[in-house]
């Protein structure tokens, strides 16, 4: 476009119209940001999160484990509440908590693979499709035995319950890496376990029984549309 211009300017207009467009060319970066770039990252982000939701990557439900049905609770839920209503945000709040569990967990193991030098490759270790398969596991019964070490052993996990099955498969492929065995070391490293004391009365197994709760209440519906209704009364 910008050359087409010029050439406008010069058969039709005044020749200070070309300069000025050099000026402006000149004055443009080299490389300009593609705004489509942007969104294709948010996009591909989305869809890594939506892709490790789910702590069984076999359960077709996505509500085997009690935290996979409570978070699947509170999103029907939302997708049934009106988008910016009191409702709507205490459920966005419940989900990015629990969201942030389970990130938090995931970056403890990403700090171990960065650490023994997979900078690189460590999203993609990290990464659980839906359609992974205990089939296709190479090393079951060892991943399964490490699992359950890093669980009792380490506090790279953030609550008591059984840890998600979909470390299985990232443990499986520690295994085939030979890289199973120094990934624990550094987990006992990094991540001792906690004495009972030290514990913050924050993880999932105290708060499933409170979220479910509140989307019981929610479920209601008259009554959480009728209490937003007096409180906008109240702020006008």
């Amino acid at each position: 476009m910008g050359s087409a211009f010029k050439r406008f300017c010069m058969q039709f207009c005044c020749c200070c119209c070309a300069d000025d467009e050099d000026d402006d060319d000149e004055k443009q970066p080299l490389v300009t940001p593609d705004p489509l770039d942007y969104f294709t990252r948010e996009v591909q982000k989305r869809r890594d999160e939506e892709t490790n939701l789910w702590s069984e990557p076999g359960d077709p439900s996505h509500s085997e484990r009690a935290d996979d049905r409570t978070l699947y609770t509170l999103l029907q839920a939302r997708n049934k509440t009106r988008m910016g209503s009191t409702g709507y945000r205490r459920l966005s709040v419940d989900i990015e908590a629990m969201r942030d569990v389970r990130r938090e967990v995931r970056d403890k193991w990403k700090t171990i693979l960065e650490n023994l030098g997979f900078m690189a490759e460590a999203d993609s270790l990290l990464t659980v499709s839906a359609g992974a398969s205990h089939d296709r596991m190479r090393n079951a019964p060892a991943a399964r035995a490490m699992l359950h070490s890093l669980h009792s052993e380490t506090s790279i996990f953030c609550t008591r319950e059984p840890p998600p099955e979909r470390y299985l498969f990232i443990l499986d492929r520690l295994i085939y890496l030979d890289i199973a065995d120094d990934f624990l070391a550094k987990a006992r490293r990094f991540y001792p376990p906690k004495e009972d004391s030290d514990e913050e009365p924050t993880g999932l197994a105290i708060n499933l029984p409170l979220l479910l709760a509140r989307v019981e209440a929610l479920n209601g519906g008259g009554e959480e549309d009728e209490s937003e209704r007096d409180e906008e009364n109240m702020s006008d």
